[in-house]
């Protein structure tokens, strides 16, 4: 039976779109590469869609893993071109030019700060908060186990509170 007969695309697109999006905004350095991935993983799971099986994963879980997948990739092309701008370099680049802050996915402060977290911390961080799923759903889509997902979450949390904390700290110092 074909699942996907009677469910509109375009629905699943406006449904999901937001999610995909914020997941790519967390994990990427421009806001034109996290709308280059969104595009792509959507002609993706357009192509696949008469393959999707709602009884592997849900739409969202299903698309955010396309989203990672493409995300793998981004990051392989980007560390063998030679003339890529390191991290740090774009974050101190947007301090002294702030039009460049502008074609950021997030916040200066707030990509330096995810920077200090190991990349599957970072990972639940985007899926929590760009993708907005829930503990379940990031547990489902990453095989972590719900606990797990739970006690990184909130590990991570706190060295980012911290970390902020530190740059506003160092910031007001700067000023004085």
């Amino acid at each position: 039976m074909d699942h996907t007969r009677g469910v509109d695309f375009t629905a699943v697109y406006d449904e999901h779109v937001w999610h995909v999006y914020g997941y790519l905004g967390y994990r990427v350095r421009s806001r034109e590469d996290a709308e280059d991935l969104t595009q792509l993983t959507f002609e993706r799971a357009y192509r696949a869609w008469k393959r999707f099986d709602p009884d592997r994963a849900n739409v969202k879980t299903w698309l955010l893993k396309i989203a990672s997948n493409l995300l793998i990739d981004h990051h392989r092309r980007q560390s063998n071109h030679e003339d890529s701008v390191p991290p740090d370099e774009i974050s101190a680049m947007a301090e002294r030019d702030p039009s460049i802050e502008r074609s950021l996915g997030i916040s200066p402060e707030l990509d330096r700060a995810l920077s200090i977290l190991s990349q599957r911390d970072r990972e639940v961080i985007a899926l929590r908060f760009g993708a907005d799923l829930t503990g379940p759903e990031i547990s489902e889509l990453t095989g972590l186990s719900l606990g797990n997902v739970q006690q990184i979450l909130s590990r991570s949390l706190r060295r980012l509170r911290s970390a902020l904390e530190a740059e506003r700290s160092a910031a007001r110092a700067e000023r004085s």
